[in-house]
């Protein structure tokens, strides 16, 4: 495993501030009478050397999105995906809604952990000057300062991530500001509207981005996960958006509820996040800047970052090189080393999403377009990123032919089986060859610059009244990337723009997400906030039924779930404890 910038976390409790937890980290023993503020905040200790493992430890805390909720990924909760888990597991919870505020589902509906590593990073603000510090670094504006400032804006940062992982799930949520409240105390704080709660966000983002260092780094081995000024204008960018969406902008769950949204739409809040994401574009992302599209869409999630081949990632959390994400989610079917235990099944809605070679969507090809869709043939001909996403009958993994169909030797017939046909290929190494699978590096990523190109796009596109060429611009790059051919007008399957209205580009943008951030833990929460669930669960989630015979193959489209939706899910219950013992707690609309 690399180190970790702040170095591999050595302290086994702090005790008035950790609680205990399990993790992958190494640890040494250290008497739990030894961590008193004034061995944390030391005024000998010139490299500030305990309070640096302090904050890595905080750093621990972010979301690890493989195989991370339950042992699934998220995506296994919506309409992308299900889990073989026949366990009952939380994503089968999550995605039929078998919750309440009294039954939550903790590896998802979060609230006491954010607010606990909040607790210690106001802890680390409030004491961290002390520390003598002679470990300098530069900041984004080029100026060389102590390593206490940085440290102290990468925990800003922290905090404002833990408040927008808390409120893309509840809405507004009680603020607690700089102060460390004692561990004992009676804090009955009120929720903040869901405006100020945003506010909140975006103005911790915006005071500290100059005190943060800046792409390119330069020691990318030893400083690449650290925050830099562009992981948290990604971060603002994605914020503003979400609060711009429809759940929040204009059709809330509850109407006038200012806890739960705006109480009024307002398109202006659309060109804010698409003016900021313009602004990262520009500064960023232009020919010789330090941020772009890697050549090769696989190497984003398999590839340590470097300042010079690749340039996507932003942001990720640090984890180790070994095989755990291919041993959980290969194809089933294999020996020895070659297993899997093919826990993720990717559904034929998403299947369908991706788009022929030339950029049209399935079964949507004109007269200009080179491929037709063949139902018998499904795979032939299609967006490149099907085969970097997904696992299908015919696919060659491990110098072997994938047999997917019902009773073939990768969807057996028994306890394990394909639930649609399909594993997942994403996040995995280059096994299309080889005998067994070999360590490869399985970092999480959190913001690469492909979001940012569709953040812009969708902000942009639903500001104006018809797309604009900055808004083709934005797609043709990712489009282009994934190996879409060109076409006859190099619009590479777009419409002219007189013939693209904003709807129409409305349904690109999203369908775009979807397949390009597809298990990055993007679409469960987009199909909320734009109020999609509603209708994207009004149809059945599908799989693929593939027989074969010694003369043909047939493939047929199987439900494999229905979901009766209820709208209060847009938002997850406040947890009961928290109500009851909170007179001022206001719990969400119908839990």
């Amino acid at each position: 495993m690399k180190q970790n910038r702040y170095g591999a976390w050595a302290i086994g409790a702090w005790m008035l501030l950790l609680t205990a937890v399990s993790c992958t980290d190494s640890y040494e023993s250290t008497p739990v009478n030894m961590f008193t503020e004034d061995y944390l905040f030391s005024r000998t200790d010139s490299n500030g050397v305990v309070v640096r493992k302090f904050l890595n430890r905080i750093y621990w805390h972010m979301r690890n999105g493989h195989n991370g909720v339950g042992g699934d990924y998220l995506d296994a909760a919506s309409d992308d995906a299900l889990s073989i888990n026949s366990g009952d597991p939380d994503v089968y919870k999550l995605a039929v809604g078998r919750y309440s505020a009294s039954s939550t589902i903790p590896s998802d509906m979060i609230w006491t952990e954010p607010y606990q590593v909040i607790r210690r990073i106001n802890i680390l603000l409030n004491g961290i000057d002390v520390v003598p510090f002679n470990t300098t670094y530069m900041d984004a504006l080029g100026n060389t300062r102590p390593l206490n400032v940085s440290m102290k804006a990468e925990a800003r940062f922290l905090r404002a991530y833990f408040y927008f992982e808390l409120m893309k799930r509840y809405g507004g949520i009680p603020i607690i500001g700089d102060k460390v409240y004692e561990l004992n105390e009676n804090i009955e704080l009120p929720r903040s509207t869901f405006e100020q709660t945003v506010k909140y966000i975006v103005s911790e983002l915006d005071a500290i981005k100059d005190d943060l260092r800046s792409l390119p780094l330069p020691d990318a081995a030893a400083n690449a996960h650290v925050v830099t000024t562009q992981a948290a204008q990604a971060l603002k960018i994605r914020v503003l958006l979400y609060a711009a969406s429809p759940l929040f902008n204009g059709k809330p769950v509850e109407s006038g509820n200012e806890l739960v949204g705006y109480t009024t739409y307002d398109r202006e809040r659309w060109k804010t996040a698409a003016d900021a994401a313009r602004s990262f574009i520009n500064a960023y992302g232009k020919e010789g800047g330090p941020l772009g599209l890697d050549p090769n869409f696989k190497d984003v999630f398999t590839t340590w970052y470097d300042n010079t081949t690749h340039k996507e990632m932003i942001f990720f959390r640090e984890n180790e090189s070994n095989t755990s994400i291919e041993n959980a989610n290969g194809p089933l079917g294999l020996s020895g080393s070659k297993q899997g235990n093919g826990r993720t099944n990717p559904t034929q809605n998403l299947v369908d999403a991706f788009l022929m070679k030339d950029g049209y969507f399935i079964g949507e090809e004109d007269e200009d377009a080179v491929y037709k869709y063949d139902p018998q043939h499904p795979y032939d001909n299609r967006d490149p990123r099907l085969e970097y996403t997904i696992i299908y009958n015919g696919t060659n993994w491990l110098n072997n032919t994938m047999q997917t169909w019902q009773g073939g030797a990768n969807n057996p017939l028994g306890s394990s089986y394909s639930l649609t046909s399909y594993y997942m290929r994403k996040f995995m190494g280059n096994f299309e060859s080889g005998n067994e699978y070999q360590a490869t590096l399985h970092n999480w990523v959190m913001f690469r610059y492909a979001e940012i190109l569709l953040n812009f796009a969708e902000a942009e596109n639903e500001y104006l009244p018809s797309p604009s060429q900055d808004v083709y611009d934005a797609i043709i790059a990712l489009r282009k990337r994934a190996g879409i051919e060109a076409g006859k007008y190099d619009l590479y399957g777009l419409p002219k723009r007189e013939d693209m209205t904003q709807a129409k580009m409305r349904r690109v943008i999203q369908n775009e997400r979807r397949i390009e951030l597809a298990f990055e833990e993007h679409r469960y929460w987009d199909i909320r906030r734009w109020r999609l669930a509603e209708e994207i669960y009004a149809q059945p989630i599908e799989g693929m039924f593939i027989a074969t015979s010694l003369t043909e193959t047939s493939y047929n489209r199987q439900n494999v779930l229905t979901v009766a939706w209820d709208n209060k899910r847009y938002l997850y219950p406040i947890p009961y404890s928290e109500v009851i013992k909170n007179k001022n707690m206001v719990q969400n609309p119908n839990w």
